[in-house]
Parts: structure tokens; C-alpha cells; sequence
């Protein structure tokens, strides 16, 4: 099964991610670990984004692109993968359309979690109170929320569109969450 996961921040869509990857036998590919993986290697990719990250800028499209596009063709990927953070733009998802079609492959699911705004800012300023985060407050929160549902709209549009999009219920503990979204994608 080849699958993508979105949601806000706060969704739980990491932890969800590394579950249901397991539960299904395949590999979690977030665009972090992709991006940790090739500059603690040194590869030339690695490099490039390490100069973006190092100044607070987010790494080109072309540079995540070429880093998936290298990933997803390992062998731990042939029976299937689960993306997290990535498409992010238009853009990449239609890069990730030619990198499946390439291969002869194409996206199963596409699972947004979703969540009460009001419960994951909530969720989010005890989580910045537990780390000692500051700039983390209740308006900065909205605001990434606002962010995230006005950048991925296009996005799920797109998947729905496709009759690939299932939205479960992001809230609850994880192993309720974790049933709900393996319930979805057995339907």
C-alpha cells in the first residue's frame, strides 16, 4: 500500500504515521528523517539542503523531490511506503504522480487526520508549556492551523477528487486513532 498522511500540527500525524507504517509493513518516509539521513551521510543532496536548513529556509522543492525520488526506490519500498510531509504543494504532487508513474506504481490512499481547532491549541500550549516553549502561544497556534488548512486544501481537493482522500477523526488516544485509520483504508 502506498499512502500519504496529512493533518495540522498537533494531529498527531507523526506519532499516527510511525503506527500505522508498522502496523502495515511498510516504511514511515518522513521528509525530516529523509532530510537528517542525507546530511548526517554527507550526500551531495544532504549538503545543498543542510546550507537551506542552516539558514532557517525551507529546502527547494527540487531538492526534496530528488531525495524521495531516491528513497522510494529502495527495496524496503517495493511492497509500499507511507509519506509523511510530504506532497506539501501542488507541485509535489504532481512530482510524485511522474515518480509513481515512472515505476509503474500509483498512490492507494491519501488519510487526513482531522481535529476540534479548539482541542489542538489546546493540545499544543501544553505541549509548548511542557517544553518550555514561549513563542508557542494560543495566537501563533491559530495562526499555523490557518496556515496549514489554507496550503493543504488545494492538496485534498485534489485527492478527493480522485475518490483517494478518507478523513478520520485525529483526536482520542493513539490506539483509537490508529483503529479508525486502519479501519478506513480496509474499506
Amino acid at each position: 500500500m502506498r499512502l500519504i498522511v496529512m493533518g495540522p500540527p498537533g494531529a498527531g500525524k507523526g506519532t499516527q504515521a510511525t503506527v500505522v507504517a508498522a502496523n502495515l509493513g511498510i516504511p514511515h518516509v518522513s521528509t525530516g528523517d529523509l532530510f537528517r539521513a542525507n546530511v548526517g551521510q554527507g550526500s551531495e543532496l544532504g549538503l545543498e539542503a543542510k546550507r537551506y536548513m542552516d539558514a532557517g529556509e525551507y529546502v527547494p522543492d527540487s531538492i526534496t523531490n530528488a531525495m524521495l525520488r531516491d528513497r522510494i526506490t529502495h527495496d524496503d519500498c517495493r511492497p509500499g511506503f507511507l509519506l509523511d510531509g510530504y506532497p506539501r504543494t501542488l507541485d509535489q504532487v504532481n512530482e510524485l504522480d511522474m515518480m509513481l508513474a515512472a515505476s509503474g506504481q500509483a498512490l492507494d490512499r491519501t488519510v487526513e487526520l482531522t481535529v476540534d481547532t479548539d482541542e489542538v491549541v489546546e493540545r499544543l500550549l501544553k505541549r509548548a508549556q511542557d517544553q518550555g516553549r514561549t513563542d508557542d502561544t494560543a495566537e501563533v497556534i491559530r495562526r499555523r492551523l490557518e496556515v496549514y488548512a489554507e496550503q493543504t486544501a488545494p492538496l485534498t481537493a485534489v485527492y478527493e477528487g480522485r475518490g483517494l482522500l478518507v478523513r478520520v477523526d485525529g483526536l482520542g488516544d493513539v490506539a483509537e486513532v490508529t483503529r479508525r485509520i486502519l479501519a478506513a483504508l480496509a474499506n
